[in-house]
C-alpha cells in the first residue's frame, strides 16, 4: 500500500479535509449592469460544487494568474487563498477532483472556425472565458511557476498597521498593475490625470453626453502642469425620492487645509439618510438652507482655472455635485488592482498612510477626513512612484484583511505574500497529494522534474489518451496536454479573414422586392425594431428596390428574418433571407448549434428596451421567476445604453415562459432565444474590420488538390472532430464532482499572436452513469 500511495500521492477520502464554504443567505434574483454575474441565489438541498463566473465583464478575459489562483483554490479550500476575481467555487469541500484539458497549438480561432466539429465542447461546459496570447511558457504560468523578484522588508508607512515582514518575501513587480500602468520610474502630476476616454469609461460626468445635459461646468479651463494645484473633495449623499442627492461637500486643499464644508438640503424628499455612511441625521439637516446652485456657485468661485480635483471614486462625487470638471485624479484607479477592482479607501488609508479612518466607534463617515486622506494618497503616489507601491504588495495585504475577517489570520505579511506566490504544486504538497502530468515526450516542461509531479511521457497524443483513461481516477489533481501543429502564418491570416466575413454575412440581411413609392423611412424603422443596425443600403440593381440591412449582432438578423420573411409589407409579400455565399451555406445548421450552446440555454434576446426597462423588470419580479442576469450592453463610443438586451434563467423552462410575456401585448418588445454565446462578442470585436460589402466573393475557391486536403485524417478540421469526441468519451469517464477546464492556450508567433479560449465545468453527479469511477 505505502509504494502505491506514494505514486499517486493521493489521499484516502475518509482521511482528506476540506474547509467548508460558509452558507449564503437565500436572497432574490439581482439584476446586474454590463454583465453576467451568476452568484449563489439560494441553497439548494443537496449541495454540490458550483463554479460561479462573470460571464459579461468587458472583455471577459481571465488571466493566467487568476486561472492559477482558481486551481489553488480548488485545491486547498474557499479561504486559503484570495478569491480571485472573474470566477469562484462553491462548496470546495464537494468538490472531489480537478482534471486540465490543455490543447496545445490550439487558439480561439480553431474553436470559432470549426464550431460545428466542437459539438461536445460547447455543448458540456456552460462557463467560457478569453485567455490573452501565452507567454513563453503557459503551464507555468497557469501553474504559478513563474520566476520571482525578491524584496526586502515592508516600509516604515506601514509598521504597526499589519502585520510587518521580517523576512524577505517574493514578488513579482513587473507584474504588478500598477507598474505596468505607470512603469517604474516616477510619474508627473499630469500622467496622472484620467484622460478623457478614462473619463468615458468609469462614466464621470463629461460635457455633450445626454445625461449631463442640466450639469454645470466648473469653468476651469487653464492649462495644466505638474505645479497645478491640487484639492481633495468628498460628498455624502442620502436618498430621496428621485435617487442619490448631496448632502455634505467638503474640499481641502495642499496642505490639508478644509476651505469648504457646506450642509445641502436635498430638492426632494428624502427617504433615507444614509446615516451610517454619512453621518447625516434628519436633525442635523432640518435647518439647513443651503441648496445644490449655492454650492455650485461657491466651488466655481473657490476653484483656480487649473485646479486638479482629487477623489476616491470621484465619479459619484460630481454627479452628486451635477458638475462637470475636466481635471481629476481618482485614487480608487491610480493605485490600480487586477482586473477592474478597487482598494478601498479605508484600506489604502491604513497601509500607505499608516492611518485610520472610517472607524466603526465613530458616527458615520467624516468627508473632511475622506477628501484629505484621498490628497494625501496622490499626494504620496506622486513623491515615491509606483515602483515603491509595488514594493508594499497591496494585494497580498487586502487578502490578509480578507482572512483575517474569516476568522484565518495568517502569523505575518509575509505569510500572506507567500500565499499569494505559492504553486499549485506547493499546495498539493502541504494537502500530502501530487500532481499527475501526462504529455508527449518532446512536449516535457520544467514541470516534469518537479518533486511533486508525476509525469508520464508518451510518444504520441494516442498514448496520451490511453494513459489517462488508466492513470487520472489515482489522482486528485492531473494536467493532460495534447499537442497539434498550430496553423501556418498564412493559413492563420486566411482563416481569420473568412470568419470576420462569415458573421458579418450571417448578421446581413437582404429583404424585398417593395414598392418604388415604398416609404422608406418607415421600413428603416421597422427593421431596427429587431436590434442594432450597422447600416441600411437601397439595392437598385433589382427590378423592384431591395433593402440590404447589416446588424451589429446575429439575433438581430434571425429576429428579422423569422418575423418577415414572407409576410405583406405595403401590399408586397416580401423575402427576407442572408447572403448565399459559399461562407452562408450551412447557416441555418449553425444558427441551431447556436442556440443548443449552453451558454445559451436559459438566455433570452430582446429587442426595443428602454432606459427604464430594468425598473420596470425590478417592479413585476414576481413574473420572472428564475432571473440571474440582466445584461445591458452600452455604446462603447458615447457611454449610452442601447435599445436590446440579455436576460438569464436559472432553465430554459423559465426563459420560455418569460420570452412570452415580455413579447406579448403588455411590454410590446421583440425577442427570441440568445444564439450568440457571450465570449464571442469580445473576440469578434478584437478582428479587424471587414469593409467588403456582403455576398461578394473575395476569397478564391481551393484547387482540387487542396479539397482533398479537407478530408484528410491530419487536417485541423478533421482533428477538431475527433479529439472532440475523444476528450467527450474521457469526460464522461471522470468522477463524479470533478472540476474539468479544457484550455487553447492561444499561440504566439513572429507574426502575431492568437488569444486563447477557456472552458470550464463541474461534472454533475447526475451526469454520471458510472459511479464506480470514483475511487
Amino acid at each position: 500500500m505505502e509504494p502505491e500511495k506514494e505514486r499517486t500521492g493521493r489521499t484516502p477520502k475518509k482521511g482528506r479535509k476540506r474547509r467548508r464554504a460558509p452558507n449564503k443567505p437565500v436572497g432574490a434574483s439581482e439584476v446586474m449592469r454590463d454583465r453576467w454575474d451568476l452568484e449563489e441565489r439560494q441553497q439548494p438541498e443537496a449541495k454540490k460544487a458550483r463554479l460561479s463566473a462573470v460571464l459579461f465583464a468587458g472583455n471577459r478575459e481571465i488571466t493566467h494568474g487568476q486561472l492559477c489562483e482558481l486551481l489553488k483554490r480548488a485545491v486547498l479550500g474557499k479561504f486559503s487563498v484570495p478569491k480571485p476575481s472573474g470566477c469562484q467555487l462553491f462548496h470546495q469541500n464537494h468538490l472531489n477532483n480537478v482534471v486540465v484539458f490543455i490543447l496545445q497549438g490550439m487558439s480561439q480561432l480553431h474553436f470559432y472556425r470549426f464550431y460545428l466539429e466542437f459539438g461536445f465542447l460547447r455543448k458540456a461546459f456552460r462557463h467560457k472565458f478569453c485567455l490573452p496570447p501565452p507567454s513563453s511558457d503557459f503551464l507555468a504560468d497557469i501553474i504559478g511557476l513563474q520566476k520571482k523578484q525578491i524584496i526586502g522588508d515592508l516600509p516604515k508607512e506601514m509598521e504597526g498597521s499589519l502585520p510587518s515582514s521580517s523576512s524577505e518575501v517574493s514578488i513579482n513587480l513587473q507584474n504588478d498593475p500598477i507598474v505596468q500602468k505607470y512603469g517604474s520610474k516616477k510619474v508627473s502630476l499630469t500622467r496622472c490625470l484620467l484622460t478623457k476616454e478614462e473619463m468615458k469609461t468609469y462614466h464621470f460626468p463629461l460635457q455633450g453626453f445626454p445625461d449631463c445635459e442640466n450639469f454645470v461646468p466648473t469653468k476651469c479651463c487653464g492649462s495644466v502642469t505638474d505645479n497645478s494645484p491640487l484639492f481633495g473633495l468628498d460628498c455624502e449623499m442620502c436618498l430621496t425620492s428621485k435617487g442619490r442627492e448631496l448632502t455634505r461637500i467638503s474640499l481641502v486643499a495642499e496642505g490639508g487645509c478644509c476651505v469648504m464644508d457646506e450642509l445641502v438640503k436635498p430638492d426632494n424628499k428624502i427617504v433615507d439618510y444614509l446615516t451610517s455612511f454619512s453621518g447625516i441625521t434628519k436633525k442635523i439637516l432640518n435647518p439647513v438652507t443651503t441648496t445644490l446652485k449655492d454650492v455650485q456657485r461657491q466651488l466655481k468661485a473657490l476653484l483656480p482655472p487649473d485646479a486638479v480635483l482629487v477623489g476616491h471614486s470621484l465619479d459619484l462625487d460630481l454627479r452628486a455635485l451635477k458638475m462637470i470638471h475636466p481635471y481629476v485624479i481618482d485614487t480608487s484607479l491610480l493605485y490600480v488592482r487586477e482586473q477592474g477592482r478597487r482598494f478601498k479607501l479605508k484600506f489604502l488609508a491604513k497601509v500607505i498612510l499608516g492611518k485610520d479612518i472610517q472607524c466603526p466607534d465613530r458616527f458615520g463617515h467624516d468627508a473632511t477626513e475622506d477628501a484629505r486622506t484621498a490628497l494625501e494618497l496622490a499626494q504620496y503616489f506622486l513623491k515615491y512612484g509606483p515602483k515603491k507601491i509595488a514594493e508594499l504588495n497591496l494585494e497580498a495585504l487586502a487578502s490578509h484583511q480578507e482572512l483575517e475577517a474569516a476568522g484565518l489570520e495568517p502569523k505575518n505579511t509575509a505569510e500572506v505574500v507567500q500565499q499569494l506566490n505559492t504553486s499549485v504544486l506547493e499546495c498539493l504538497d502541504s494537502m500530502g497529494q501530487k500532481l499527475l502530468f501526462l504529455t508527449r515526450e518532446a512536449d516535457a516542461t520544467e514541470l516534469s522534474s518537479s518533486k511533486n509531479c508525476q509525469t508520464i511521457k508518451c510518444l504520441s497524443n494516442k498514448e496520451v489518451l490511453e494513459q489517462a483513461r488508466v492513470e487520472i481516477p489515482q489522482f486528485t489533481f492531473s494536467i493532460v496536454q495534447f499537442s497539434f501543429e498550430p496553423f501556418p502564418p498564412n493559413l492563420t491570416e486566411e482563416m481569420s479573414k473568412r470568419m470576420r466575413i462569415k458573421w458579418m454575412e450571417m448578421s446581413t440581411v437582404y429583404a424585398g422586392p417593395f414598392s418604388k413609392t415604398c416609404n422608406l423611412r418607415a421600413l428603416k424603422r421597422l427593421f431596427k425594431s429587431f436590434g442594432p443596425v450597422r447600416s441600411v443600403t437601397l439595392i437598385l440593381e433589382t427590378h423592384q428596390p431591395h433593402l440590404c440591412i447589416q446588424y451589429e449582432i446575429l439575433e438581430g438578423a434571425q429576429l428579422a428574418i423569422e418575423s418577415l420573411d414572407g409576410i405583406l409589407v405595403e401590399g408586397t409579400c416580401i423575402k427576407v433571407q442572408r447572403p448565399v455565399t459559399e461562407l452562408t451555406l450551412d447557416c441555418d445548421i449553425l444558427v441551431n448549434e447556436l442556440e443548443q450552446d449552453s451558454e445559451n440555454q436559459g438566455t433570452i434576446y430582446l429587442s426595443g428596451v428602454s432606459e427604464t426597462f430594468k425598473e420596470h423588470l425590478l417592479q413585476q419580479s414576481s413574473l420572472f421567476l428564475g432571473l440571474e442576469a440582466v445584461i445591458l450592453p452600452k455604446d462603447l463610443k458615447n457611454g449610452k445604453q442601447k435599445k436590446y438586451c440579455f436576460l438569464r434563467f436559472k432553465t430554459f423552462g423559465s426563459a420560455q415562459r418569460a420570452l412570452g410575456i415580455l413579447t406579448g401585448k403588455n411590454w410590446k418588445l421583440k425577442g427570441r432565444h440568445a444564439l450568440t454565446p457571450r465570449h464571442l462578442h469580445s473576440w469578434l470585436r478584437g478582428l479587424p474590420p471587414e469593409s467588403r460589402p456582403p455576398g461578394l466573393r473575395v476569397i478564391p475557391p481551393p484547387s482540387e488538390q487542396e479539397t482533398l486536403q479537407m478530408v484528410k485524417v491530419d487536417h485541423p478540421k478533421i482533428a477538431a472532430w475527433r479529439w472532440g469526441r475523444k476528450i467527450g468519451k474521457l469526460y464522461h469517464s471522470l468522477c463524479p464532482g470533478t472540476l474539468c477546464l479544457i484550455l487553447l492556450p492561444g499561440t504566439e508567433s513572429t507574426h502575431g499572436s492568437l488569444s486563447g479560449l477557456g472552458l470550464m465545468g463541474i461534472k454533475d453527479e447526475e451526469e454520471s452513469n458510472s459511479p464506480n469511477k470514483c475511487l
